[in-house]
């Protein structure tokens, strides 16, 4: 396919989209990158799918924080690196991080994802059947911890992109179930309705703004996994920043 525009129709919806590649810079989420270095990760990396571009018009059209190309791109790298086949997504919007997991994955494999709005998730199931990976996906309606409760591990990769103040209450439950080299990763390490300046002020001790719940929510998880001798962690600047963290087994 060559580039250009690429016009799509999004499931559910009633208007025509259309998705230009390269990406423009604006997307509904405040990245941590400059401008020029994500035009030029947009140019270097490969045209999205028919179905990655329908997602990430919808997003657009709505306002709907994703994660990006750029950090879907590490999700799948990631994914594959460590042979995942199992993955749990604690919130999954309407499925544009799964389908970098579910693309990533075995035929076999598994994604399991978590949304409490009905509405969301069968955007999900539709965007994911179009591509032809609904039959890796598992689609929960419901609080993402109390499913979570109800599956066996062990999964190989946890995405947490929750609530950003329920992030310290993933940490034990992905614990028990990851398996040894598993992956926990964090979405909005850097920023959401904060940015990475309020982020540091939570890691001194002085943050003082308008989202306490969120910042101090973010702000434990980081110190936590820092701190954890069960996880090697690295925070990595894309998109809205993802915290990495491989689990190293129980002792």
């Amino acid at each position: 396919m060559t580039p250009g525009r690429l016009v799509a129709r999004v499931p559910f919806c009633t208007r025509t989209d259309t998705y230009s590649w390269p990406p423009a810079v604006t997307r509904p989420m405040e990245s941590v990158l400059t401008d020029a270095v994500r035009d030029v990760l947009a140019a270097a990396s490969p045209e999205p799918s028919p179905v990655q571009a329908e997602m990430a018009a919808h997003a657009e059209e709505i306002d709907f924080p994703v994660v990006g190309p750029e950090v879907g791109a590490l999700l799948g790298l990631l994914t594959r690196a460590v042979g995942a086949e199992r993955v749990f997504e604690f919130g999954s919007g309407f499925g544009y991080s799964a389908y970098w997991f579910a693309e990533a994955v075995p035929e076999d494999g598994e994604v399991v994802l978590t949304e409490i709005d009905a509405d969301e998730l069968e955007l999900a199931r539709g965007f994911l059947a179009d591509a032809g990976l609904g039959d890796r996906a598992a689609f929960e309606h419901g609080d993402a911890f109390e499913v979570f409760d109800r599956y066996d591990g062990p999964f190989d990769v946890v995405l947490v992109d929750c609530e950003k103040r329920r992030y310290p209450d993933a940490i034990d439950p992905a614990r028990g179930k990851l398996a040894p080299g598993g992956l926990v990763i964090a979405d909005n390490a850097l920023a959401a309705q904060y940015d990475a300046a309020d982020v540091a002020a939570g890691l001194r001790g002085e943050y003082a703004g308008q989202h306490p719940d969120a910042v101090s929510g973010v702000v434990e998880y980081l110190e936590r996994m820092r701190d954890d001798p069960a996880f090697d962690t690295a925070v990595v600047p894309l998109g809205e920043g993802i915290a990495v963290s491989r689990y190293r087994g129980s002792d």
